[in-house]
């Protein structure tokens, strides 16, 4: 029994996306507002944090676009939205130090871990993140190449049909 309670302990869920797509210059502990449901749900493990963001509106912050998935046993009545904009728990102070750090150019608050700490607490990990430009720029820089080459291509066998037309002397 005493090991059940161990594993579930344990759960963490990790935004691999984020790390891949940013650079983590400074990470911060914060709590969430979530409902009954959506804590039981999160113990089974039904959270997704892909493509989930933070935001400072009206001096207050949220996470947004993370998706909770609803329990089987919740009743149809009571079944929060999955999306839904959930709030995290940060003192002013630490408010203010975000939002001064993030209307630099370029910086963004992204989250990056959710976790149950050891008083049983659900706490989000956000990270204060650069975005990658390289990455943009690498794909589109494939892709524009890519383009090129088929239109390159293209543009030769429209050559090509165009002297064979002028010699056989149809043009």
């Amino acid at each position: 029994m005493s090991n059940k309670k161990d594993t579930k302990k344990n759960l963490v869920f990790k935004n691999r996306k984020a790390f891949h797509d940013f650079t983590i210059m400074e990470t911060l502990e914060a709590g969430i507002m979530l409902e009954g449901s959506e804590v039981k749900a999160i113990r089974e493990g039904r959270i997704n944090l892909k493509d989930s963001f933070v935001r400072i509106i009206k001096g207050e912050v949220f996470i947004l676009n993370m998706h909770i998935s609803h329990l089987s046993t919740t009743h149809t009545t009571y079944r929060p939205d999955e999306r839904k904009d959930r709030k995290l728990l940060l003192h002013s102070k630490q408010i203010a130090k975000l939002y001064a750090k993030v209307t630099k150019d370029g910086i963004t608050l992204i989250a990056t871990k959710l976790y149950f700490n050891d008083k049983n607490m659900i706490k989000v990990e956000d990270g204060i993140a650069h975005f990658l430009e390289h990455k943009i720029f690498e794909t589109l820089h494939q892709s524009f190449s890519n383009n090129t080459t088929l239109s390159m291509e293209m543009f030769d066998r429209d050559v090509q049909t165009v002297m064979n037309e002028y010699l056989q002397g149809s043009i």
